[in-house]
């Protein structure tokens, strides 16, 4: 293949596309670059395998630290397994592609993007999506795109495309927009509350953009004389379907009229006429072609099962308004909110039921070291807000192996995290390092916007004082040509048979998460925008049902959280407070059985159950950090005994000598006929010489200093 280079300028950034000079052997292959990051995108197709009913669509984004001039960690010095952050790339791509690969192909595809230059300014993510798109079309994979992915920023009052991660971090909005010729396929989305009508208008600006990187890869293919490969659907034999549509339309009908029913008892009878039709094919003779078709494929009767019902249901809500469970469109599920469901041990608990999805949240409380140090390109070196998603196979009555969290467990905790960042205390106000985990009890629909209503109600419950109250609303689609139906708060069936899961999370002074995915190959911003519209009342509505259950962050912390005492040293006193080998804040922390953390700036945190034990630490290093003056005067303890003197500890870890001459003001002949080991006599520094010793006196101290002192140490005088 000729090497071929463009670049597209829009609003002040460049975008580079390099395709024929990398990777000769992958079916396509494409270097994308803004400033001096750059992402290798690769596509590679292999026949379909036997037996598969889906498409085998793999897609995977690998960092490379070398890409930023640095050297992994940990005992192999080589890249292990991916950072969470990698693999929600990994989805940011496979979101936005999977719907415009032709529904019939079952070829396995294999889409890698490998960051290989990272200046961090640009981030590689939107790169890496678009790359993905004309990699795809330069393997001539049938495809109906090309798709291309932007992010937007709002920098003030001003909408920024492919912002720097200063951009984004100084903002109020972080939106990747991904289309198709058709529409917008995919919205990613993070806004410290943003109105409604300013993500439309983002989402819309987005997509401007994305219209004109569209245009590019066509070009690009044009030059390179690639034609988009279309291939039409493979001919199905129709016996089968009509035979399903005889006999099965009307009982699915009337079950799918049944609004009273449960989802298991939905699912029991679908699955009981299934089960009559297939006993009817069984006694069908050998020869015939239904009988024959069942049996050539396992899965055929069930393939056309699904379709026909995904085709009743739809046309149920298109021409009745009508959804399976009997309620209206717009219309939310019962709303069950409770909090403190687990013992105090547990920093905060909260419960939120919707219709039958269930999830548990329980937030924990840690000290600044429990932050999650972060080993990937990205400039954040640590997170102290963790919100970790877990989907058991009992919530939805499965039975499978447990592993370790898979990408969809990692990208809907994501999505919750997004949702609550905005609402957090500042780290000055309150220092705790914060951990949620949504534990999903039953799911039928939306569980990631369970989760963050679920986590809201945990963080009021642990005592975090969150600035408001977050919830979320799950929205769907039903789009057969130009007719179009909105659903709130979708589920599952409507979910696994829709054409959209749009979710919207926020307060209920604007959006703070966003997140939409496509079954279609694209969708106008005019519905996209009515569906934004007609979350707000949803999400309004189960904030209301939230807030009865507790209407405001406690103001007590468990008793087993953690008590934080914060405060700052110089920095150049960390070694002394550190101690050789670390022997200094051993002993502090065996002393008082409080946990320390100290940060570069010299602000300590200081962590104990016993805030009795958390100041005695405090005490301890300040007295080690103390710069003593000479003038001043303190109540002490004698520690040590000398023939010429004694020493005296007036700070913890801090001690001076009274010489024997400065005992008393006449001669003493012996210092223990003035004081033992033990006692507790009023010092005044008398002086500091020039290796840091403190020496001290028992003369000359005015009696408004000797009581100022004693009061400094709980002393009556």
């Amino acid at each position: 293949m000729q090497e071929i280079d463009k670049s597209i300028s829009f609003d002040g950034r460049d975008i580079r596309l390099k395709a024929g000079l990398f990777a000769p052997q992958a079916g396509g292959s494409v270097l994308v670059q803004s400033g001096d990051t750059a992402v290798l995108v690769t596509a590679t197709r292999a026949s379909a395998r036997e037996g598969i009913d889906f498409l085998p669509l793999l897609v995977d984004y690998e960092e490379r630290l070398y890409a930023a001039g640095r050297i992994p960690g940990g005992f192999l010095r080589r890249e292990g397994r991916p950072p969470e952050r990698a693999t929600l790339v990994s989805r940011l791509i496979d979101r936005p592609m999977r719907p415009l690969f032709p529904a019939w192909m079952r070829d396995d595809i294999q889409i890698v993007a490998t960051t290989l230059s990272m200046d961090e300014e640009v981030p590689p993510d939107v790169l890496a999506a678009t790359g993905a798109s004309l990699a795809v079309l330069l393997a001539k994979i049938p495809f109906n795109g090309p798709m291309a992915a932007v992010r937007v920023g709002l920098v003030g009052d001003d909408f920024v495309i492919n912002p720097t991660y200063k951009e984004i971090d100084s903002g109020d909005l972080d939106l990747v927009v991904a289309g198709s010729p058709d529409g917008v396929i995919m919205v990613e989305a993070g806004a410290n509350q943003l109105p409604e009508q300013d993500m439309i208008e983002a989402i819309d600006f987005g997509y401007e953009v994305v219209q004109d990187l569209i245009k590019a890869q066509h070009e690009l293919i044009a030059e390179l004389s690639i034609e988009p490969v279309t291939l039409p659907a493979p001919e199905t034999d129709p016996t089968l379907i009509d035979f399903l549509s005889e006999r099965a339309t009307e009982p699915i009908k009337e079950v799918l009229k049944q609004f009273e029913l449960t989802k298991p008892e939905r699912d029991e009878k679908l699955d009981a006429i299934k089960a009559e039709i297939a006993a009817e094919i069984e006694q069908m003779p050998e020869e015939n072609a239904i009988r024959t078709a069942v049996s050539e494929n396992s899965k055929a009767l069930g393939n056309a099962y699904k379709s026909l019902t995904k085709k009743l249901m739809r046309a149920q809500i298109l021409e009745e308004g009508v959804r399976v469970d009997g309620r209206k469109l717009d219309e939310v599920r019962p709303i069950q909110s409770r909090t403190r469901v687990l013992p105090d041990r547990v920093h905060g608990s909260g419960l939120f039921q919707r219709g039958l999805t269930q999830v548990l949240s329980i937030a924990t409380l840690g000290t600044p070291g429990d932050a999650q140090m972060m080993d990937d390109l990205h400039p954040e070196e640590e997170k102290r807000y963790l919100h970790h998603y877990n989907f058991p196979p009992y919530s939805v009555g499965e039975t499978r192996p447990m592993r370790s969290p898979g990408r969809r467990e990692i990208g809907h905790g994501a999505l919750a995290e997004r949702a609550l960042t905005p609402v957090l205390p500042a780290q000055e106000e309150f220092p705790y390092v914060i951990r949620v985990v949504s534990e999903v009890l039953s799911s039928n629909g939306s569980t990631s916007m369970g989760s963050v209503c679920g986590s809201t109600l945990s963080l009021m419950d642990a005592g975090v004082p969150i600035s408001k109250p977050v919830s979320g609303a799950a929205m769907g689609l039903i789009k057969e040509g130009d007719e179009v139906r909105i659903l709130t708060d979708i589920q599952g069936i409507e979910d696994f048979l829709g054409d959209m899961d749009f979710k919207v999370a926020g307060t209920d002074s604007g959006i703070t998460a966003l997140q939409m995915d496509m079954k279609i190959t694209g969708l106008p911003i005019k519905v996209i925008a009515e569906a934004i519209k007609q979350a707000k009342p949803a999400r309004l509505h189960i904030l209301s049902k939230m807030l009865e259950a507790i209407s405001a962050p406690r103001e007590e912390l468990s008793p087993f959280a953690p008590r934080l005492l914060t405060f700052k040293i110089d920095p150049d006193m960390i070694g002394m407070v550190i101690g050789p080998g670390g022997k200094q804040i051993k002993s502090i922390t065996e002393q008082t059985g409080a946990k320390v953390d100290i940060q570069d700036d010299g602000t300590i945190t200081i962590a104990s159950l016993d805030s009795s034990k958390a100041k005695q630490a405090q005490a301890l290093i300040e007295g080690i950090t103390f710069k003593p003056e000479a003038g001043d005067v303190y109540m002490g303890k004698v520690t040590r005994v000398i023939p010429i003197g004694a020493f005296v500890e007036f700070k913890p870890g801090q001690e001076g000598m009274i010489h024997i001459s400065q005992l008393a003001d006449y001669r003493v002949a012996k210092v223990e006929d003035e004081v033992n080991v033990g006692d507790e006599v009023l010092v005044k520094i008398r002086e500091i010489d020039n290796r840091g010793r403190v020496n001290l006196t028992r003369l000359n101290i005015h009696p408004d200093e000797a009581a100022k002192a004693k009061a400094a140490a709980g002393i009556e005088s």
